[in-house]
């Protein structure tokens, strides 16, 4: 009998043990999801001030950055952001959304989002759907793919 209570008290230290280090493993892993939502959050936040440069900060800052959309596909942060400025005049930009949010982790450095952008205008409401391909470079997750329709 005593053999037993001391298999058993050990097995709840082992126990305890195990879970402690997998808690603390958890709780100094970022969540990803978060610190990517946070960022497409202070995104709409620049666009619906009228801030197309605060909203393209996430975006890869390279001539490697590529941008679909529905006349074809655009390489290159500036290019991107000159498309951005030409389509949307600070007057016409409106109230972005992003709504319907799925996250694909590919690994711990890249992650595949895609969702629905809404844009509230005085004169009508735009809406579509995005693909985004995140990575995480520098200490810091950056769009490095988009596909917006």
């Amino acid at each position: 009998m005593a053999i037993s209570c001391i298999s058993a008290s050990m097995y709840k230290i082992v126990l305890s043990i195990c879970l402690s280090l997998v808690m603390s493993g958890c709780m100094n892993r970022p969540d990803i999801q978060w610190d990517i939502k946070q960022i497409m959050q202070r995104q709409s936040d620049a666009w619906n001030a009228r801030d197309i440069e605060g909203f393209m900060e996430p975006y890869w800052h390279s001539d490697s950055l590529r941008f679909m959309g529905k006349s074809g596909v655009t390489l290159g942060w500036n290019a991107t952001l000159a498309r951005y400025k030409k389509n949307y005049k600070p007057s016409e930009m409106g109230k972005l959304e992003f709504t319907d949010l799925y996250f694909n982790s590919i690994n711990k450095e890249a992650v595949w989002v895609d969702g629905k952008w809404t844009l509230f205008r005085t004169n009508d409401t735009l809406s579509g759907h995005f693909s985004l391909l995140w990575k995480r470079m520098n200490e810091k997750w950056q769009i490095v793919a988009d596909h917006s329709s």
